[in-house]
């Protein structure tokens, strides 16, 4: 892994999950980390998770970084301003923005159409997916830019190939999903005569806090789980995504990478990196050549 030292890193959506690793792995490889969300010590979010900013904002300091904590609610404008602002005022510059926010506080309504699906969760599924993206981007790009290079990943649950030919979940996920990509490829299209890079970044099975938990595992036994779902035996830690994003935050040729689809097991190939376990899941090619045709679980040569 290539150092970030002097590097300034946003990680919007940085309680928990995906945005808690990719937020740690870059500080791990020595960047400051602004750490955003909603959940703090003094007050939670919708979610109703124990995680907070300022655990992963600790987090990054013990990984060797600087992780400064800043509650955030990215459907607010002003927030998001006042956000970035500071950021310039207290680093000057701006390197690199990952677009993490979720914030979904239940489950998807499984392959519910859109006329049985409630539209009032529905919306909201899309403003805290999209609307959070978009107004983050507007903010935090004119001082990405200043910086020729910046690189903005934007997260996403599947590859841009496997969700082309795939209904993700339901209406409303499908949709949300569908226009993270876009956004990416549209951000490829308008950095491009900044030298920035935009990519599209996916993890695989994620090991979150809230997978673990609806499992009855630890991060330390989570092989306990694949006896019920077999199939859990590709899934990946937080960290392993957030590898990735150092990975591609480090790369001198990250340009290569702008307007493209990638997740966390291709760029483990390429870049050499592997997940806590020393292993490197596949995820996205095992659920197309195992998972999906129904074979029975074995992640021999995907991990």
């Amino acid at each position: 892994m290539q150092s970030l030292a002097g590097k300034v890193a946003l990680v919007a959506g940085a309680t928990r999950a995906a945005g808690r690793g990719i937020a740690v792995e870059l500080g791990a490889a020595g960047a400051t980390v602004y750490v955003t969300g909603r959940t703090t010590r003094d007050r939670q979010s919708e979610m109703g998770r124990p995680e907070t900013i300022e655990d992963t904002a600790e987090l990054v300091d013990q990984a060797g970084g600087r992780g400064i904590a800043v509650p955030v609610d990215h459907l607010d404008p002003e927030q998001v301003r006042a956000l970035v602002e500071r950021i310039e005022r207290e680093q000057g510059a701006l390197h690199i923005l990952v677009n993490d926010i979720w914030g979904q506080s239940s489950e998807p309504e499984w392959d519910k159409p859109v006329w049985e699906s409630d539209l009032e969760s529905g919306l909201r599924l899309l403003q805290l997916g999209v609307n959070t993206h978009a107004i983050t981007s507007h903010y935090a790009l004119p001082l990405l830019i200043k910086t020729p290079g910046g690189l903005v990943v934007e997260m996403t649950d599947g590859t841009n190939e496997y969700n082309a030919e795939n209904y993700r979940v339901s209406f409303f996920y499908d949709v949300a999903k569908g226009a993270v990509s876009r956004m990416a490829y549209a951000l490829a299209h308008e950095l491009d005569k900044y030298e920035g890079t935009a990519v599209l970044l996916t993890p695989g099975w994620l090991r979150s806090e809230a997978m673990l938990e609806g499992f009855g595992v630890r991060e330390d036994n989570w092989r306990d789980a694949i006896e019920k779902v077999p199939h859990f035996a590709i899934s990946e830690s937080p960290s392993y995504v957030g590898r990735a994003v150092a990975a591609l935050a480090g790369d001198p040729d990250v340009r290569r990478w702008n307007g493209k689809s990638t997740s966390s097991g291709e760029l483990a190939r390429l870049y050499g990196f592997t997940d806590l376990d020393g292993s490197r899941p596949d995820a996205w090619r095992y659920i197309v050549e195992v998972q999906d045709p129904g074979k029975p679980a074995d992640t021999t040569n995907y991990r």
